[in-house]
């Protein structure tokens, strides 16, 4: 290579070659872009944070876990009914501050409707003598739930979110 190619290859690497015309060389081959790694599979608390943290919510408002952990057999009537205003109440606070729920069907229940063919089967659930095609008519036994506005909070990163309830001790 003659000193005048090389110095002339010189400016343009000091340069950028902006004001340099270049003779007409072969293009490089642009590199081909690595795909991106696939992201990391989430762990299962990761994947469930959301309801794991809901589900601290209902104990901690509304000792739901408490509740369904107790044996219930041999308790009185009287027992529970004071136990399920506890529940009952602070659950309740939790589901309208977070949620918005309504009937998925506003009939009343021992009202008769009809669930055309096709229905979709997350709404309605047939029971009984279930024959033929559809429609079917029949009576509501319950007019379903379901959810019309999630605002949930966001799960704090510094939470261990598989302590649904943390261990309550009391200091002399």
């Amino acid at each position: 290579m003659s000193f005048f190619t090389r110095l002339k290859l010189a400016l343009i690497f000091l340069f950028g070659g902006a004001a340099l015309p270049v003779a007409a060389t072969p293009a490089l081959p642009a590199p081909e872009p690595t795909p991106a790694p696939p992201p990391a599979p989430l762990t299962p608390e990761e994947q469930h944070a959301a309801a794991l943290f809901f589900l601290g919510l209902l104990q901690r408002e509304g000792r739901l876990i408490d509740f369904l952990q107790e044996d219930i057999a041999g308790a009185s009537d009287a027992d529970l009914g004071a136990a399920s205003r506890v529940v009952h109440t602070g659950c309740k606070k939790v589901l309208s501050q977070y949620l918005a729920l309504a009937p998925v069907v506003t009939d009343g229940e021992g009202s008769t409707i009809s669930v055309p063919q096709g229905f979709d089967a997350s709404r309605f659930r047939l029971t009984g003598n279930v024959t033929g095609q559809g429609p079917w008519k029949g009576s509501l036994k319950h007019h379903g739930w379901a959810c019309t506005k999630i605002d949930l909070p966001t799960v704090p990163t510094t939470v261990d979110v598989k302590v649904i309830a943390p261990a309550e001790v009391e200091l002399p």
